[in-house]
């Protein structure tokens, strides 16, 4: 392991021959039990620690390249799926100091670890690999060191590497009958993206189209609601017995889980869990057999429809619409296609099915061998019960009840108190039918937002598109189209910060008081056709990250960024179906041996992009409530308010009980908070910003003070006036003021002049005109 150095020294010696543990200078952002005086817990819709402090987390997803094993060969793939190994992912133990110093020096010490089902059962149903398991907990149990906590999330993608994402492992689909070798040629799958590709015009952003094809849509099925739509399909359990595909492959899921947690569960530095990743329905509820909703599923290159699926797995050439990216919708149909002139069948002969399609299995459709040609037999089969003819929900049905059982699951091997993550499916708002008796306690809410636009095209620019707002308004007819038109980087700013509103909001009219963390957020650092790697400036990327946790901010709420990967670098960007969200790349960081571990210095940030827009100053504790943070990146100037927790009176209940039924992000209820131990509120101030310069605080009062300590990037604010109700309001800055990054622009400042000059003219002809005829 390397060696730290000596302000990070973890003994000192005493005496000649005895060592002890030297106690450890806490900081602003240090989640550990000496930096929150024991632990964080939940309380409303904040962390907080055993000072009765607010808690602010940010961090960042560890890693990206967790999805793939790392013995994973492009070329053989999917052979040898059950000999892989992830020890090592994301970086070797004898790294992490490395990486772990480097986190706490930009002020995201809270993490998102990724974890894989495959990664701890590659080898078949019930053998776990216990040497990956001991790997994940030697790594987790270095945390504390640097300040650092994580919750452990499972991650999926379009089921399973082998349907062309990530997550499950590959005897997950021949227990279902699948044929692991002829997925690619009859549209069941698209595996380009894992098997390196991803990179060309023609592959770029197609993987989410994997989420309707034939294998994941199926396994999603299955895994949720298996019972339901395929009874007929039985496989062993581990006595022997017959059991249904539902109750092998979540009682496996479960079983897993249970693993996972009694392994890391009771380390300091992990408090809670995640089930899954950006789950899906599957075929659940799809409203037809001959098209997915446009609105909400993407059609993007070769897109054939739930039965036209059907067909190709059965091994019939099928004709199958392709479509391509277009203005203004941002796709149509263009061509038509066969698929599938070999005739492959993507189900195995010696599987479960015998090889026949599982839909057909089920009467869900038939061939009609007189014309030749598939036959839809039960349109409605997914929208309602096959049995009772009841319609269905998947959250109430399938997906709640699931979250309940593994709660309880993961809490049986750890402690009641354990905090619980979960996520709806992508781009949709938190659920109203979420109810208390729905849902674990300790629950946190935790959504994903990306800029739709951005990751569609690739590109970013002066021009941004709302498309959460254009895509519900085509729902509800709830957005003019024109308002959801933002111009440079002020309109970037606005509206982002309205996507990320509406969701944090949405989880507290549907969830009340409950603590919300953004799982995901990021920009794709190869926008603009990856110009930036050839010039070497980040400008764009610069701004977008700017845009983007400025609109967190406004929000106040936590999140972990998409994401960090020490394996990226500017070639293959993530290696995983073309993606490159890293903004790190440890082939552009210094060399261990080279690296000076204390949050001061600057050997930490080679290998780091854009860090000006990430290493942000933050409220990373507050003695109150938070009601506005402001930061310009340009200025280094922030402003920051917080109110002290108001009494508990009948007047004041009642005021909040408007606050909570409001759900507003900028108006949180001021009661009920647990008393504060402390008047001292701590900020992340990065030595990035204040390295070299004054830092100056205003709008103190004469009592209050505060002091900047840069060995800890913490500055300090001891407030005096600490009665219920009041509020504090301070604006830091620093002196030398840094150079600004960028101009915020917006739509009057680049085209004000043009319009009045354009207006002007008009004016001027009608005014020439009616001169002209009197």
């Amino acid at each position: 392991m390397i060696s730290r150095t000596a302000s990070d020294a973890s003994f000192i010696l005493v005496g000649q021959d005895q060592t002890s543990q030297a106690p450890r200078e806490s900081f602003a952002h240090d989640w550990s039990s000496s930096g929150t005086g024991g632990k964080i817990y939940l309380h409303g819709r904040h962390f907080v620690d055993a000072h009765g402090r607010v808690c602010h987390l940010r961090g960042v997803n560890l890693s990206g390249n967790c999805k793939t094993p790392v013995n994973h060969d492009h070329d053989s793939f999917p052979a040898n799926h059950a000999d892989v190994t992830f020890v090592g992912r994301p970086f070797p133990l004898a790294e992490a100091p490395d990486h772990f110093a480097r986190l706490r020096r930009w002020g995201l010490t809270f993490i998102r670890f990724l974890v894989t089902w495959e990664a701890v059962e590659h080898s078949g149903p019930g053998i776990y690999d216990m040497e990956y398991l001991e790997y994940v907990r030697q790594l987790l149990a270095m945390l504390p060191q640097y300040g650092l906590v994580a919750f452990v999330a499972l991650h999926q993608d379009v089921w399973s590497r082998y349907t062309g994402g990530s997550g499950a492992p590959a005897w997950t689909l021949e227990a279902a009958g699948f044929d692991l070798h002829g997925l690619e040629e009859p549209g069941a799958a698209w595996l380009k993206g894992v098997k390196g590709g991803g990179h060309t015009e023609d592959e770029r952003g197609l993987w989410p189209c994997g989420y309707q094809k034939l294998a994941a849509a199926t396994m999603a099925t299955c895994f949720w609601a298996g019972d339901m739509f395929v009874p007929k399909l039985k496989v062993k359990g581990p006595s022997g017995s017959e059991i249904s595909i539902q109750q092998f492959l979540q009682d496996s899921f479960l079983n897993m889980w249970e693993l996972i947690a009694r392994t890391v569960g009771g380390l300091e530095g992990v408090i809670g869990f995640e089930m899954m990743n950006e789950p899906h329905r599957g075929y659940i509820e799809l409203q037809s057999m001959h098209a997915f909703d446009y609105n909400t599923d993407l059609h993007l290159g070769h897109v054939p429809t739930a039965f036209q699926s059907f067909m190709l797995g059965a091994g019939h050439p099928t004709t199958v619409g392709h479509w391509t990216r277009s203005f203004p919708l941002p796709t149509r149909l263009t061509s038509q296609r066969v698929i599938n002139t070999a005739g492959q069948k993507a189900w195995r002969d010696d599987g479960p099915t015998g090889g026949k399609c599982l839909w057909e299995m089920h009467g869900v459709w038939g061939w009609d061998q007189k014309k030749n040609q598939g036959v839809v037999l039960r349109e409605n089969y997914f929208k309602r019960d096959p049995h009772t003819g009841r319609e269905i929900d998947w959250y109430t049905d399938f997906y709640f009840p699931l979250v309940q059982k593994w709660a309880a699951r993961v809490r049986s091997v750890t402690r009641d108190d354990k905090i619980v993550l979960t996520e709806p499916i992508p781009n949709e708002f938190c659920p109203s039918s979420w109810t208390p008796d729905r849902r674990p306690s300790n629950l946190v809410y935790a959504p994903h937002w990306y800029c739709l636009n951005t990751l569609f095209n690739k590109a970013f620019g002066n021009f941004t598109v709302n498309v959460q707002g254009l895509s519900r308004a085509s729902r509800t007819h709830g957005m003019f189209p024109l308002k959801a038109f933002y111009w440079g980087q002020k309109g970037a700013r606005d509206n982002f910060a309205l996507q990320i509103r509406n969701i944090v909001e949405a989880g507290y009219r549907s969830l009340g008081e409950t603590p919300v963390v953004i799982g995901e957020c990021g920009i794709p650092m190869d926008m603009n056709k990856g110009e930036a790697f050839e010039t070497d400036r980040w400008d764009w990327q610069t701004k977008m990250m700017d845009a983007m946790l400025t609109a967190l901010e406004r929000s106040l709420v936590g999140f972990t960024l998409w994401n960090y990967n020490p394996d990226n670098d500017d070639h293959t960007g993530d290696d995983w179906n073309g993606e490159n969200f890293s903004w790190f790349s440890q082939k552009r960081a210094l060399p261990s041996s080279w690296l000076d571990y204390s949050q001061t210095s600057p050997t930490l940030d080679n290998g780091g992009r854009i860090l000006r827009a990430i290493v942000r100053p933050y409220p990373a504790k507050t003695a109150g409530i938070p009601l506005r943070f402001d930061y310009e990146v340009n200025t280094g100037e922030f402003t920051f308010e917080w109110a002290v927790p108001e009494e508990a009176t009948e007047s004041s209940k009642v005021v909040d009980a408007k606050r909570t039924s409001r759900a507003s992000v900028h108006d949180p209820p001021r009661t009920g908070l647990p008393p504060l131990k402390t008047n001292k509120t701590e900020l992340f101030l990065p030595s990035q910003l204040a390295h070299g310069r004054k830092v100056l605080v205003r709008g103190l009062q004469p009592e209050d003070k505060y002091s900047y300590d840069e060995t800890r990037q913490t500055l300090t604010i001891a407030t005096q006036d600490n009665a219920p109700g009041t509020v504090h309001r301070v604006t830091v800055s620093v002196d030398p003021p840094p150079k600004p990054a960028f101009v915020v622009n917006d739509l009057w400042s680049d085209w004000g002049l043009h319009v009045f000059t354009a207006v002007a003219f008009v004016v001027s002809f009608i005014v020439f005109l009616v001169i002209s005829y009197v």
